[in-house]
């Protein structure tokens, strides 16, 4: 039911709603309504966002909450299910406005008034924005603000958002407002439709539960959302049972129930605009005809469609690369103090470079792609393009579950899953959206490019050349999308289908991006992810860490520095003693030798090591020995990490890229010790490939494991690492299987 607000006092916190439906610049108008000063969390129990700010006008201080776009209470997608619930006054108490601002585009007033009076038929005191009054008037479009106002009982105050013009406007009867407390004209419905309302009314004060007005009674009666019957707090069969009953009481009348709203709101709508010349100038919009004739037309549309998207691409390259190298750097400089201040206590180093620092680097250094790539996609969402790609690509994913609004997240994740996942919040159908969020780590991000330039780099380039080199490397970054899209295609006909109307969209007008806006986005996206998923990352690096840290047994250190001692002086002709004294001296290149052995040994003997000796039995199909596996496991937490993991153990040190001669000719001599493989190259063609394979499936991102998280649920965060991860080792296993036969019967 709908409280009534507090009496007006300085104290008073009054709730404003803000509503609209899609691309009528309701973000930018609240904007500049709070001059952005608001936060941004999530609804209880939702991945749905929620913006809302604290403003004073006078002795008042107000709470405006900016809901979800919607075209219509009759909810069909979560955030107008969340947009519904909190105007239809079932949702939380906090949500519950003392005043709806509702956002009208100027340039199709009709349809957008159909929300309007949903709201206005609740009793909520509403004022009316009609925005984007220059686009209006560029489209021929003359509205008299005074005359509309009049015609629907409510006031109407026309605003541009992006200029802030008529914002003072509007904040001014939005107080005038909170101090009268008038609700907007009743509509008038047919009687069928008030009898049933009646009846709904009745039965659920009959069943002991609070009473609920008609406007919310009206809206469970029309409304689509599968768990309407929480609204009333009866069971579902009851809440089923009852709206039957309703629906048969219209239909006796002669009424059809589905489309009675509809129809008794637009007669409305059309009363009042009657004699108001509404259309829009042919003018005005020949040149938006003439761009989309281009822009979504079948072949040129895809053409530059392509160029775009592989300028944004570049750019996330390109763009982030300084600025990613200036957080390695930086970490890196920390990390080299911090080896110099606390060279005394191993351990603790270990700790704070290895750990900690490593940790925090591996968060803040996706923050550039991640700002890089919310900035881009602003410019085209505001611009009005993106919905146009959207458009472009559908038809080619729809068969496999996904949309048009999958590509372009799907594509952000060859720069970086993290930021492309968090992308798909624009995708409304939570099925199609749950699908792109599952594939969206097969596609190849670019911390997997250390691992292929160092497998390419080592093995394959030498031996079959530059042009298979890259061939190798395109198909590392191609097999992706060719898995993505059967599995889809599979996950699809396991999960709750996707609504029909799911893609249906409306090609916003070409607009000027508001730069200010975007980038205040851009900072929210990369705060929120500092702070949700970067501790959930340090929290694994510190884990991880500490697996591979742990346990150090003592005997470890006099057996490896004895026969570091031993060998050290056979092969120089010293005696043990000399080489002894020269470590107690002080010997830098001798100290850093033996600590990369100790480093190698310790790795071997720690708890992560065990586990990959004794889970390397299971990576054995694949082609992997035990320091293939342990590395692998290391890297679960960023897959680029394999490749320090490698140096220490082959006794390199962990300063070792994907560019280290040592390591590659490290790898390159490496042999099997036992079993029936006994002598061969470790890193056979087999290997390398297998191992490129996996790479290139498995989900080995702390990262994307928490933003999954924090997108859907733990379970399927879990879910989805389990399944890519199983998926990768069959892949491995059987490119590894396939070449190694090869290999034997053309020897």
């Amino acid at each position: 039911m709908i409280d009534a607000p507090a009496k007006n006092t300085a104290q008073t916190v009054f709730s404003v709603a803000l509503a609209g439906n899609p691309n009528v610049g309701k973000t930018t108008l609240f904007n500049a309504l709070t001059g952005l000063r608001h936060r941004v969390g999530n609804y209880p129990g939702t991945t749905v966002e929620r913006k809302f700010g604290l403003l004073t006008l006078g002795q008042k201080r107000i709470r405006l909450l900016d809901l979800p776009g919607c075209y219509s209470l009759a909810a069909s997608a979560p955030d107008e299910e969340i947009a519904a619930g909190a105007l239809t006054g079932f949702a939380t108490v906090d949500d519950r406005p003392a005043v709806v601002i509702c956002v009208v585009d100027a340039t199709n007033i009709r349809r957008n008034l159909i929300l309007a009076h949903q709201i206005m038929d609740l009793g909520y005191p509403i004022v009316v924005a009609l925005n984007l009054m220059d686009e209006a008037e560029t489209l021929g479009v003359q509205v008299n603000a005074e005359d509309l106002s009049l015609r629907l009982g409510v006031p109407v105050v026309p605003t541009v958002a992006r200029s802030g013009k008529g914002v003072d406007a509007l904040l001014a009867t939005i107080g005038e407002l909170l101090d009268r407390q008038v609700p907007a004209p009743a509509v008038e419905w047919p009687a069928a439709i008030q009898e049933a309302a009646e009846l709904v009314q009745v039965e659920v004060v009959a069943k002991g539960h609070p009473a609920i007005t008609p406007g919310q009674a009206r809206r469970f009666l029309f409304n689509t959302d599968p768990n309407r019957h929480r609204w009333l707090g009866l069971s579902r069969e009851a809440a089923e049972t009852l709206l039957e009953r309703a629906r048969l009481h219209i239909r006796h009348s002669g009424v059809n129930p589905l489309p009675a709203e509809a129809m008794t709101l637009y007669r409305r709508i059309d009363t009042a605009l009657a004699g108001l010349d509404l259309r829009l100038k042919r003018d005005g919009i020949r040149g938006t005809e003439s761009i989309d004739r281009i822009l979504t037309h079948r072949v040129w549309g895809l053409v530059i469609f392509a160029a775009i998207m592989i300028l944004l691409f570049q750019l996330l390259y390109t763009g982030a690369v300084p600025l990613m190298d200036g957080v390695d750097w930086i970490f890196g400089t920390a990390g080299g103090v911090m080896n110099q201040w606390l060279a005394p206590w191993p351990l603790v180093r270990s700790f704070i470079v290895d750990g900690a620092l490593s940790g925090m680097g591996s968060v803040l250094v996706f923050l550039p792609q991640i700002a890089l790539l919310f900035l881009f996609l602003g410019i085209l969402e505001d611009s009005g393009y993106l919905a146009r790609a959207a458009f472009l690509m559908d038809r080619s994913l729809r068969w496999s579950g996904l949309s048009g609004k999958s590509f372009v997240p799907m594509l952000s994740c060859y720069a970086c899953a993290v930021p492309g996942i968090m992308a798909t919040r624009t995708i409304s159908d939570p099925t199609t959206r749950l699908l792109t969020i599952i594939v969206s780590p097969l596609m190849s991000c670019s911390a997997r490019l250390p691992v292929y330039v160092l497998l390419i780099g080592a093995f394959i380039e030498p031996r079959f050349g530059a042009a298979w080199a890259g061939a190798a490397l395109f198909g590392a970054h191609v097999i992706g999308i060719l898995v993505a899209l059967p599995l889809s295609l599979t996950l699809k006909r396991l999960l709750p289908p996707a609504s029909e109307s799911a893609f249906l969209l409306e090609m916003p007008p070409y607009r000027v991006p508001v730069l200010r806006g975007i980038l205040w986005r851009v900072w929210v996206k990369a705060r929120d992810f500092i702070f949700q998923a970067g501790s959930i990352i340090l929290a694994i690096s510190l884990i991880v860490w500490a697996l591979l840290a742990f346990p150090r047994p003592e005997e470890v250190r006099e057996n490896v520095t004895q026969a570091f001692v031993t060998q050290t002086a056979a092969a120089s002709n010293e005696s043990p003693e000399k080489i002894q004294q020269a470590l107690a001296g002080g010997d830098a290149d001798l100290k850093s030798e033996l600590e990369h052995k100790l480093n190698a040994a310790f790795l071997e003997q720690s708890w992560l090591g065990r586990f990959g000796k004794f889970v390397q039995p299971v990576f054995a199909p694949a082609g992997f020995d035990w320091k293939i596996t342990v590395g692998i496991l290391s890297s679960f937490p960023a897959r680029e990490v394999i490749v320090s993991t490698l140096g220490v153990i082959y006794g390199l040190g962990n300063d070792m890229d994907e560019s280290s001669k040592s390591l590659r000719s490290n790898m390159a001599v490496q042999l099997w010790t036992s079993g029936p493989r006994a002598g061969a190259p470790v890193f056979s063609l087999a290997t390398v490939c297998s191992l490129l394979v996996f790479f290139a499936l498995c989900m080995q991102c702390g990262a994307t494991v928490a933003v999954i998280a924090r997108e859907t649920n733990r379970a399927w965060a879990i879910g989805t690492f389990c399944l890519l991860t199983g998926i990768a080792w069959l892949c491995a296993v059987a490119t590894y299987q396939t070449l190694f036969w090869v290999e034997r019967l053309m020897a």
